[in-house]
C-alpha cells in the first residue's frame, strides 16, 4: 500500500519547528511587533479544538509596567528571564468560552447549554483547549521565525488575581517570546523512544 507524502512539508520546515527548535532561556533585544503578535494569533487560531470552542485567552505582555505586575507571581528563577524577554504570553483558559458556541459551532444548537449545565465538562472543556492553543501558539512562532520558553513555574492564584480579577479567566501556563540568544539554551535533554511510550494496535 502507497502512503501519499505529496502533501509533505520540507525537511527544513520540520526542521524549524520540531527537531532542531529548542526552548530558550534568553533572548535578543529585538523587539516582537504588535503586528507579528496578531500574525501570530492569525496563524495559530486555525488549529482544531474540540467542537470549535476556542476556549483560550491570551495576554501578551510586552510593557515594563505590565512585566513588573507579572513578576510577583512568577518563581524566583523565572523572574530575570521573563522581565528580559520581548514578550511574555499568558496562555488562559476562558471559563465562559460557551457564550460564543452558537456562533462558533451552530451544528449543535445545544452546545451552550450543555456547558453552561455541566461544570465538570465545562473546565476540562476549557483546559484541555487552552492546552491545545498554547502548543499551536509554540509551534506557529517558530514557524514565524520566533523563538519560545513556555514555563509553569507561577503562583496560578496570584496571576489570576493582578490580571484576571474578575474571575472568568484562568491561567494555564506562560510561553516567553521573542528571538533566541545562542547559547539561552539549556543542553537538550533526550526524547523517549516510541517503543516506551507509544504503541501501535
Amino acid at each position: 500500500m502507497q502512503v501519499a507524502q505529496e502533501n509533505q512539508v520540507s525537511a527544513q520546515t520540520l526542521e524549524q519547528v520540531f527537531s532542531s527548535a529548542r526552548s530558550f532561556n534568553r533572548f535578543q533585544d529585538i523587539q516582537v511587533s504588535d503586528e507579528q503578535i496578531k500574525q501570530l494569533y492569525d496563524l495559530l487560531k486555525w488549529g482544531p479544538t474540540s467542537m470549535n470552542c476556542q476556549s483560550s485567552h491570551f495576554v501578551f505582555i510586552k510593557g515594563q509596567e505590565a512585566k513588573q505586575r507579572l513578576q510577583s507571581s512568577l518563581m524566583p528563577g523565572n523572574q530575570e528571564k521573563s522581565l528580559a524577554a520581548p514578550v511574555t504570553v499568558i496562555v488562559a483558559s476562558d471559563m465562559q468560552f460557551y457564550q460564543h458556541m452558537p456562533t462558533q459551532f451552530p451544528a449543535v444548537p445545544g452546545a451552550k447549554q450543555m456547558f453552561e449545565e455541566n461544570a465538570a465538562l465545562r473546565d476540562s472543556t476549557a483546559f484541555r483547549n487552552s492546552s491545545l492553543q498554547g502548543a499551536y501558539l509554540i509551534m506557529a512562532a517558530r514557524m514565524l521565525g520566533l523563538d519560545c520558553g513556555p514555563m509553569s513555574g507561577f503562583d496560578n492564584a496570584a496571576l489570576d488575581a493582578e490580571f484576571f480579577p474578575e474571575g472568568r479567566y484562568q491561567s494555564n501556563f506562560l510561553i516567553n517570546l521573542g528571538y533566541g540568544e545562542k547559547g539561552g539554551a539549556h543542553p537538550r535533554g533526550p526524547r523517549l523512544s516510541f517503543e516506551e511510550l507509544a504503541q501501535i494496535l
